[in-house]
């Protein structure tokens, strides 16, 4: 290992760039740091700590150990009884002499710590992440040249948790915005931008595996003279109220989607071609019909609607792309409509 005074300015900034550079977390970052520290300092072992103050916990995420002394990494300490907690509370970065500081400390005479460094890991709201440290079981000095370090080293890796938080805020809020962007906000269902891209999945895995893909286009008869009758509050009541009862009437792994206005779209897995498929594409029509038809609650008085109509295709694996699957769901529903209309005219 090279001495302290081995390791040049030149070669220390040489180092820390490279460690810079390459570093996309912070146990990319923290490691190599360490085995810097290591060097910098001339002490045994050099450790990145995390500390949760509500659970009065420290655990140690990093650590590198050369010698006697040995941090293992994933240690948990009370925070309470650490030295890292005296040396912020006494201001007392440094000491070659533990034994006589904190004489009492449990966890200094557990791990024969004789000399100790620390510096915290502060956060730009200045909440306490952790502690970057270093230690030895025997006294050693440690020059202003190395605390200096120890110190640039903790600020380095604050920036590079602030980065890795800033990150994650930015994926979830992309998340929710993908999200949000593919729900219909009255009823919590897909949208059509949602809807489209479940079906190009169910189509794709569908065609891999050669399954059917059963897909049901709803249009809610009669909805125009309910909102006429209603309003339109109403009207959004039936909506949620008609998105509950698909959801309750379609199996586990089937999807329903609000295409717009009062129409919705449903998608089932079918059976293997030849094995019934007509059977299957009549069943899950059936079941969605009975589940559209009944009593709602329409601005405190109640509806018997009578259902929608209900248009299912079944899409042989690699078939149909999504669009024409929707243009030939929606061509179904139309015969169904004009079917029951015929119906009621008879």
């Amino acid at each position: 290992m090279a001495h302290p005074s081995a390791l040049t300015m030149d070669a220390l900034l040489g180092s820390l760039a490279h460690s810079l550079d390459r570093a996309r977390s912070v146990e990319e970052l923290a490691r190599p740091l360490l085995q810097l520290l290591e060097t910098v300092t001339g002490l045994e072992s050099t450790y990145l700590t995390l500390i949760d103050l509500e659970h009065d916990v420290q655990r140690v995420l990093y650590a590198r150990n050369t010698r006697q002394l040995h941090i293992p990494e994933g240690l948990e300490v009370a925070w309470s009884d650490t030295l890292c907690k005296r040396a912020l509370d006494e201001q007392r970065p440094f000491t070659d002499d533990v034994d006589r500081c904190w004489a009492d400390s449990q966890a200094a005479q557990a791990l024969g710590i004789k000399t100790y460094a620390s510096a915290p890991v502060r956060l730009a709201d200045g909440v306490l992440y952790g502690t970057l440290c270093a230690a030895s079981a025997q006294q050693h000095a440690l020059d202003a040249q190395a605390r200096q370090v120890l110190a640039l080293f903790a600020c380095l890796i604050a920036h590079q948790v602030e980065r890795e938080r800033l990150l994650q805020q930015l994926l979830e809020a992309n998340a929710r915005l993908a999200t949000y962007a593919c729900t219909d906000t009255l009823t919590g269902l897909p949208n059509r931008r949602g809807l489209v891209q479940m079906l190009q999945r169910a189509l794709a895995q569908g065609a891999r595996e050669g399954h059917v893909v059963l897909v049901a286009f709803i249009d809610l008869d009669g909805f125009k003279a309910i909102n006429d009758r209603y309003g339109h509050e109403a009207g959004d009541q039936v909506l949620v109220q008609m998105a509950q009862r698909l959801q309750h009437g379609l199996r586990a792994g089937d999807t329903v989607a609000r295409l717009g206005g009062d129409e919705f779209l449903a998608i089932a897995w079918g059976p293997r071609p030849g094995e019934e498929v007509e059977v299957a594409r009549q069943t899950f029509c059936q079941r969605i019909a009975h589940a559209t038809a009944g009593r709602f609650d329409c601005a405190g008085a109640a509806l018997d609607y009578p259902g929608a109509s209900v248009g299912a295709i079944a899409v042989a694996p690699g078939a149909l792309s999504a669009d024409d699957a929707l243009r030939e769901a929606d061509h179904a529903m139309y015969t169904a409509k004009r079917e029951r209309r015929r119906q009621r005219a008879g």
